[in-house]
């Protein structure tokens, strides 16, 4: 199973704070860990929200809103895609991952739809596309 690792922001992300060398080297370290295991297969670092922008949907069009965003508690400075065996498999390496903030920090496993879990929607023609995609997508990475 694929899971996404989202790491909270705090008041230093989204101050633009660099994170200093000990927690580079820490996190360079278990990320290691995580390829060497087969883990990772990618994760970055977020730039904070004064730098991004939403594009919010409606029936009549997009509207776009730029950072900064006010939900300090919600919003994400960082992720990773891994591949695991279960949730159970994903929370154990969580747990092993070095604290990613100053003091205190939330970590949120969300695991991944595969195509094949959207049901009767994913016809067969769509299935076949969805694998063709990604694939050009890993050629391309």
């Amino acid at each position: 199973m694929r899971v996404m690792i989202l790491i909270k922001a705090d008041k230093n992300t989204e101050a633009g704070v660099p994170p200093t060398e000990q927690l580079l080297t820490d996190m360079m370290r278990f990320n290691e860990e995580l390829v060497n295991a087969g883990v990772m297969q990618t994760g970055d670092g977020l730039t904070p929200t004064s730098q991004g922008a939403r594009v919010h949907f409606t029936t009549e069009g997009r509207t776009v809103e730029t950072g900064p965003f006010p939900e300090l508690g919600q919003l994400i400075c960082g992720f990773w895609l891994w591949k695991v065996d279960s949730l159970e498999d994903a929370i154990s390496w969580v747990k092993k991952c070095p604290m990613p903030l100053d003091d205190r920090a939330e970590l949120e496993i969300r695991p991944l739809y595969e195509i094949e879990d959207l049901g009767e929607a994913a016809t067969p023609e769509l299935v076949e596309k969805n694998d063709e995609l990604r694939r050009r997508t890993q050629s391309a990475a």
